[in-house]
């Protein structure tokens, strides 16, 4: 027996064809369907009301960290997946810095064991580079690509040998793969925890420069020329780097890069000297940097958004500053604060706002573009875009409550989640 939903007085957005229509949706055996002929009777069919919301395919979130295996205590597999789908992903891709690293086959076949266990997301682990992700000797990209990897990538830090990441650009070009950069130099970023500006003299920290990053976009740039391998920029935070990648893009080179929802939001004024709260890499910079980032989003040089979850334990955060580990949660307040930022705003259409968490990424990754038309996978966000609501990180389905936004009122948010038309989260 066919199991039905009907989606009703819907606001349908669908970036993949530039759909934008009030409406209803039917759902049939976990895809997008055509209407029923005849329609079901009562009873045989599952009614949603979406007065009032705004449904558009589910989003992408290529840039998360799980942290199982080697750091249970701030997230799981299981713990990260709930918390993607009440932000409204269905699909994530999952950093490899684990302990052991995901540097070989059998290490990745655990992860994809581990994605297998939880209900909520598809999940889409990226593979190392280097043996280790010590940045010395190249993994076996292909014996990886073979095991599904759909990305290479070192995340946590780059590769800092030139001819080294060369060689493993060829191969990841022959392989279709594109390389996910955290772009950062080791030596020029050495013992830095904020920006290096005014704000990081006046509380005497060490800084990062905006130079440690945009060294290594253009390094990264020369490469895509050189190889022809797709080079991602992860986390771009800074005005040069924009300025780099706008122009590497005019060139017709396969570059892009992604902007998250705190270097969108937050300067390094926000940093406090008593908190590691606000403590990441790269760093929250300038409000110049800020509002080039913003600019580069609503251009559509960033064509992707991305969270860079990064949940770490309330003891570890708690070494202040200084001591404390890189990094934040993203995935429960991605929507609440991006969508007012750039949207309500009036610095990007809602349309080109939702594109960015949707075929932004997926291009990237080379998969198919999430959709609302028939035949499609039926996975979809429910979105309350008036809904205001207030960061309580204590109500978390995610482990850890690393988030500089704690009390913070935002707008918008993810009232429901479907992943292949069963529903992942439900308010």
């Amino acid at each position: 027996m066919l199991i039905w939903t009907h989606i009703r007085n819907a606001h349908l957005i669908d970036p993949s064809t530039n759909a934008d229509r009030s409406g209803d949706l039917w759902l049939c055996q976990g895809r997008i369907a055509a209407p029923p002929s005849p329609l079901p009777r009562p009873g045989e069919c599952i009614e949603i009301d979406a007065t009032g919301l705004v449904v558009t395919p589910a989003f992408i979130d290529l840039h998360v960290h799980f942290r199982e295996p080697g750091n249970e205590a701030a997230e799981t597999v299981f713990s990260g997946a709930r918390a993607a789908a009440r932000g409204g992903f269905s699909t994530v891709v999952t950093m490899p810095n684990t302990q052991p690293p995901i540097d070989r086959p059998d290490r990745f076949q655990q992860q994809l064991n581990l994605a297998a266990r939880q209900p909520f997301v598809t999940i889409l682990p990226s593979a190392c580079l280097t043996r280790e992700r010590a940045g010395r000797e190249p993994a076996d990209l292909a014996a990886l690509a073979q095991a599904g990897a759909l990305a290479f990538t070192d995340d946590g830090s780059t590769v800092p040998d030139e001819a080294l990441l060369e060689t493993l650009a060829r191969e990841a070009h022959r392989l279709n793969r594109p390389i996910l950069d955290h772009a950062l130099d080791p030596h020029l970023a050495a013992n830095g925890v904020m920006h290096a500006g005014d704000r990081a003299q006046s509380l005497g920290m060490p800084g990062i420069s905006s130079e440690a990053e945009s060294l290594i976009v253009a390094r990264d740039i020369r490469l895509a020329e050189r190889t022809g391998c797709v080079f991602h920029i992860q986390h771009l935070s800074a005005r040069e780097s924009v300025d780099l990648i706008r122009s590497a893009q005019q060139r017709g080179l396969p570059v892009s890069a992604e902007a998250t929802p705190h270097h969108l939001d937050l300067t390094d004024a926000d940093v406090q000297p008593d908190s590691a709260d606000a403590k990441m890499a790269p760093p929250l910079r300038s409000p110049e940097d800020r509002e080039a980032l913003i600019q580069a989003v609503a251009e559509g040089v960033i064509a992707c958004l991305a969270t860079d979850h990064a949940p770490h334990t309330a003891e570890a955060k708690a070494r202040g500053l200084q001591h404390g580990p890189f990094g934040i949660v993203g995935l429960e307040t991605a929507i609440g604060i991006t969508y007012p930022l750039l949207v309500r705003t009036g610095r990007m259409s809602l349309m080109e706002w939702i594109r960015r968490w949707t075929t932004g990424p997926a291009r990237i990754l080379n998969i198919p573009q999430p959709s609302l038309s028939i035949g499609s996978s039926a996975n979809l966000v429910f979105l309350d875009l008036e809904k205001e609501w207030t960061v309580h990180s204590a109500n978390f389905v995610s482990l850890s409550r690393n988030t500089p936004w704690n009390g913070r009122r935002c707008i918008g948010r993810a009232v429901g989640t479907l992943r292949n038309g069963s529903w992942t989260w439900r308010e």
